[in-house]
């Protein structure tokens, strides 16, 4: 699943591609990622400007001239392409089964025609991501059940420990919960509990405040990275431009499961199941409790 620095990435990307173009047709080949009904989304959308391309965590929100948003979330394998004239792609994720240039494709649930003839492609293979016309208010009641957001001037080291106070869950589940902290998915938080020295399964109110501050740290240095980089490429994922995200090439523990641990070079990395979800981490430099 793309997370907090992949999103950011395609949101610049496509910005850079849409903003101003008007819709002028929208083909629906699959209704599973439509949450309003087939023609109420397609009326919503039918001539309508793109003004600004917003993010809050994982989910992208797209406003348009009339006031409503188009709500996009990726889910695992959502996609978004977009294709000129000249046939230049620009897209949200690649499946090494077809040809990124292949549109549409099998997995193609949605096309939007803009009025210079370029196209913007909605593909998921797995169908778990969607697409949502709201309204302003609607979009605000959405956007705050989301928790603080990395590298935002709301999430300050204070918040962060408020977050973390009291809390009985594992920290790896508390940095993952989007409505304590927003954007950050398995890769991050392995990643930032690997930078802080923390074993993913600590309860987060057993934490010092020492490594507290290491957490909060680890977090924002990380996913500025991360966001610089334009994210991490495994097999499925690609910033909007079709180039892929090159921090894979910084991760410590995530993917690395039974290799040795960079940092100490005895530890090697195990995988251990913390709120159902694979948590990767180095036994020598993460303490192991409980």
């Amino acid at each position: 699943m793309p997370e907090l620095p992949e999103v950011e990435t395609i949101r610049r990307d496509l910005t850079k591609v849409i903003l101003g173009k008007k819709i002028t047709n929208i083909e629906v080949l699959h209704k599973a990622p439509v949450k309003d009904g087939v023609k109420k989304f397609q009326e919503a959308l039918k001539d309508k400007v793109i003004k600004k391309i917003d993010r809050v965590g994982k989910l992208m929100m797209l406003e348009l001239s009339s006031g409503n948003f188009l709500l996009v979330h990726l889910k695992m394998t959502g996609q978004l392409i977009y294709q000129n004239k000249k046939n230049l792609i620009a897209g949200g994720h690649s499946f090494s089964s077809f040809d990124i240039t292949d549109l549409p494709n099998k997995y193609t649930w949605v096309i939007w025609s803009f009025s210079d003839g370029s196209k913007l492609y909605f593909n998921d293979m797995r169908k778990f991501g969607y697409l949502k016309i709201v309204d302003k208010k609607q979009k605000e009641k959405i956007v705050a059940k989301y928790g603080a957001e990395p590298l935002t001037k709301i999430f300050t080291l204070n918040k962060f420990l408020e977050i973390l106070d009291k809390r009985n869950a594992p920290i790896k589940s508390v940095l993952l919960n989007q409505a304590l902290i927003a954007g950050i998915g398995n890769i991050y938080a392995d990643e930032v509990c690997f930078a802080a020295g923390v074993f993913p399964a600590t309860k987060a109110s057993s934490l010092d405040r020492a490594e507290k501050i290491k957490l909060f740290k680890a977090i924002n240095s990380i996913l500025k990275k991360a966001i610089k980089y334009k994210g991490t490429t495994f097999k499925n994922y690609l910033s909007a431009h079709g180039r892929k995200g090159n921090f894979a090439d910084f991760l410590q523990v995530y993917g690395r499961d039974k290799e040795k641990c960079f940092r100490c070079v005895q530890g090697v990395i195990a995988n251990k199941k913390i709120g159902g979800r694979s948590s990767r981490y180095c036994p020598v430099c993460q303490k192991v409790v409980g």
